[in-house]
């Protein structure tokens, strides 16, 4: 089965930066499903953040992070990262890290695997 670990998260001050990695638990991962990240504040609804193609590396964003988060992937190490900069408070949240069938699956946020995430924490 697909094991998904996540970290890199902390504690940071406004414009801050951090770096989540997720490492999955096969070295084909990357390259059967696209892969992505979501995240869930405390009384929130999860909120998709980042997903990347596993056919062609296509990266799609959600439009509050645009120009500070970049998604990307290692395919020898069936990792992918997350860099954030320009952290706000309001990207406080629990991380997950998630494989779905395709691009569009994960822009549903219907992922099949996802780990048991990172916690970010951006203080004002």
């Amino acid at each position: 089965q697909v094991q998904l670990v996540e970290s890199g998260g902390g504690l940071v001050q406004v414009g801050g930066s951090l770096t989540l990695s997720c490492e999955g638990s096969s070295t084909k991962i990357l390259r059967n499903y696209a892969m992505g990240w979501f995240r869930q504040a405390p009384g929130k609804e999860r909120e998709g953040v980042s997903w990347i193609s596993g056919y062609d590396g296509t990266t799609y964003y959600t439009n509050s992070v645009k120009g500070r988060f970049t998604i990307s992937r290692d395919n020898a190490k069936d990792t992918i990262y997350l860099q954030m900069n320009n952290l706000r408070p309001e990207d406080t949240a629990v991380y997950y890290c998630g494989t779905a069938q395709n691009v569009y699956e994960a822009s549903r946020l219907r992922y099949d695997y996802w780990g048991v995430g990172t916690q970010v924490t951006v203080s004002s």
